[in-house]
């Protein structure tokens, strides 16, 4: 286990290098069946945008169809960087699926592995989906050598990718509706889950919690990447709205307010940068969360989620980029992902430089044999 008397674990900020991302395929047992052709044009445009800046891990039920697929849309430089794995599933949302990566620079003496993946316990956002296949996939994919680090078993904790979010400063900020919805972590309480973080993450001055924001439609009970995001320089992106008819006006208003008193561990406000709410998105008469705070960061990139919506869509963009001047800013329409209550950061998990066993690497440790 780790150790933090001989070890500076941390997990990275998001904008820090990565070695790689993560998506899980869709397919027909998976609640994406009724509209299976558009989403996986979708998944097509995410694999050609990631792949032009790192390596990407898809993880399918049927690898030789995705790879098929892949190499109709992927350059031979892009399609190098695509590492395949079999694994069945019940949905493809990777964010919460996914491993949490914590990784250390220190190097001791002795037996030491500088990652760390953290496999939580996946139950369908509290018991509201099937969960029990995509529960496995992190314990399959490291037996098949996916990883470069140990795989570490917290399954007797909830803990979706998507309900945390690092400032990279030592700044853990997670939403209070997430953290205490049902069928989580009962009979926990909010200091018992703080305690849990900081054991978890030793990296963890501190966990700032945000009271309020929710988006209609959403399952996941008001995750934070679906409502603010951490940037470089001590930003923070948030959703906004003006409009006073809005259904979620008063919830996103007093969450402004919130993130107008939080102060970086310096005693410095935040800077601040509002995100448009996009107009409101109808399925069967249900709204849907569609929300541009949902962006996902490459190594030289950040994809953003559209709606349809040109003037939001680059208004978007242009406040994004502005977080981050140095990333090309590609915009992806999420109007097929939302109708599964989603959007494209929920898709995805990165794993910061290192992690991933990528094929570059493996080519390196046989020239060293």
């Amino acid at each position: 286990m780790r150790s933090i008397k001989y070890s500076d674990f941390h997990m990275p900020a998001e904008w820090e290098p990565q070695s790689g991302i993560m998506l899980i395929w869709p397919h027909e047992d998976t609640d994406w069946q009724p509209y299976l052709a558009e989403i996986t044009k979708t998944y097509l445009k995410m694999a050609s945008a990631i792949t032009r800046y790192e390596h990407l891990l898809i993880v399918a039920r049927h690898p030789e169809r995705v790879k098929k697929l892949l190499h109709q849309h992927l350059d031979e430089q892009q399609m190098d960087r695509v590492i395949m794995r079999e694994c069945d599933s019940n949905d493809t949302w990777a964010r919460d699926v996914g491993p949490i990566s914590v990784v250390s620079k220190t190097k001791p003496k002795g037996f030491f592995v500088n990652n760390h993946l953290l496999d939580f316990h996946f139950n369908g956002w509290g018991e509201k989906f099937e969960w029990q296949r995509d529960d496995v996939i992190n314990l399959k994919l490291y037996y098949e050598g996916t990883f470069r680090g140990a795989l570490e078993n917290h399954s007797d904790f909830v803990l979706e990718g998507g309900a945390i979010e690092t400032d990279g400063y030592g700044s853990l900020f997670v939403t209070t509706s997430s953290q205490l919805s049902p069928h989580r972590n009962q009979p926990l309480s909010k200091a018992d889950i703080e305690k849990r973080f900081y054991a978890l993450f030793d990296y963890v001055k501190r966990v700032v919690w945000i009271d309020h924001g929710h988006l209609a439609g959403d399952d996941t009970d008001g995750h934070i990447d679906t409502l603010v995001r951490c940037a470089p320089d001590h930003t923070l992106l948030y959703v906004a709205t003006d409009d006073e008819h809005d259904e979620h006006y008063d919830d996103l208003t007093a969450m402004e307010k919130q993130l107008r008193t939080f102060r970086t561990l310096d005693g410095e406000p935040y800077r601040l940068m509002r995100l448009p709410l996009p107009d409101a998105i109808y399925d069967d008469g249900e709204r849907l969360p569609a929300t541009y705070a949902n962006f996902v960061v490459l190594n030289g990139a950040v994809i953003v989620p559209t709606y349809g919506q040109p003037a939001k869509d680059e208004e978007a963009k242009r406040i994004i980029h502005a977080a981050f001047p140095k990333r090309d800013i590609i915009g992806i329409n999420a109007c097929t992902v939302i109708r599964q209550h989603g959007s494209l950061h929920c898709l995805t998990m990165q794993f910061p430089e290192g992690v991933l066993a990528t094929r570059n690497e493996d080519k390196c440790m046989a020239s060293r044999r």
